[in-house]
C-alpha cells in the first residue's frame, strides 16, 4: 500500500482547505448538503486516473499530495486503492471523512441541505427489503422469506469484502446525482 491516511485536525493545522488538493468522492447530493470549500468533486463511481489527473492539473496545485474525502473514510480508501500506483502523486485518505473534519474544524464546512448519506440509504433499503420479505413470507407465501435471506447474505458479503453492491447501485440513482 503506497497511499496513507491523515487525521483532519493535523491536516488543517498547517494549510487551509483551498491550499490542498482534496478530491471529494461522495455523491452529488451529499456534496450539496455538506461540503468542504475548494474540494474537487469526483463521485467514486466516476473516478479514474485520468479524471483525477485532469482535476489536479486544473487546480494548479503543486503540493505533491492528493487527499481523498468521503463521508466516513471508506469510499476515500476505495478510491485510493483503485488509483494506487496509477498517479504520480502521494495519495492520502482523510481519516474519518467529512464527519471528522466537521468535528475538528466546523468552520470549514459549508452546509446547504440535509441529504441522506449513501450509508443511511443502504440501511433504509436493506431494512425495508428484510421487513417486506418477512411480512410477505408470513402473510402471503413462505417463499418471500428468501428475500430477507438474500439481503442478509448481501450484508454479510459487504461486511467481509468491504464492498457494497447496494451502495454502488444507490449512488447511481437520480436523487444522488
Amino acid at each position: 500500500m503506497s497511499y496513507s491516511s491523515e487525521k483532519s485536525d493535523n491536516l488543517f493545522q498547517h494549510a487551509s482547505a483551498a491550499d490542498l488538493c482534496i478530491i471529494d468522492v461522495r455523491t452529488a447530493a451529499e456534496v450539496r448538503a455538506k461540503s468542504l470549500p475548494g474540494a474537487i468533486h469526483i463521485p467514486l463511481q466516476d473516478i479514474t486516473a485520468d479524471t483525477v489527473q485532469q482535476a489536479v492539473q486544473a487546480q494548479h496545485n503543486s503540493s505533491g499530495k492528493v487527499y481523498f474525502l468521503c463521508q466516513s473514510g471508506r469510499r476515500a480508501e476505495i478510491a485510493a486503492k483503485q488509483l494506487d500506483g496509477k498517479i504520480a502523486r502521494q495519495l492520502v485518505v482523510i481519516e474519518g471523512g467529512i464527519q471528522a473534519v466537521e468535528r475538528s474544524q466546523p468552520a470549514l464546512i459549508l452546509s446547504q441541505g440535509n441529504a441522506i448519506s449513501i450509508e443511511r440509504q443502504v440501511r433504509i433499503a436493506a431494512g425495508s427489503l428484510v421487513l417486506t420479505g418477512v411480512i410477505a413470507g408470513v402473510l402471503l407465501h413462505a417463499g418471500w422469506l428468501a428475500l430477507s435471506g438474500f439481503v442478509g447474505a448481501g450484508l454479510i458479503f459487504a461486511g467481509i469484502t468491504d464492498t457494497c453492491a447496494m451502495g454502488l447501485l444507490l449512488a447511481r440513482m437520480p436523487w444522488n446525482k
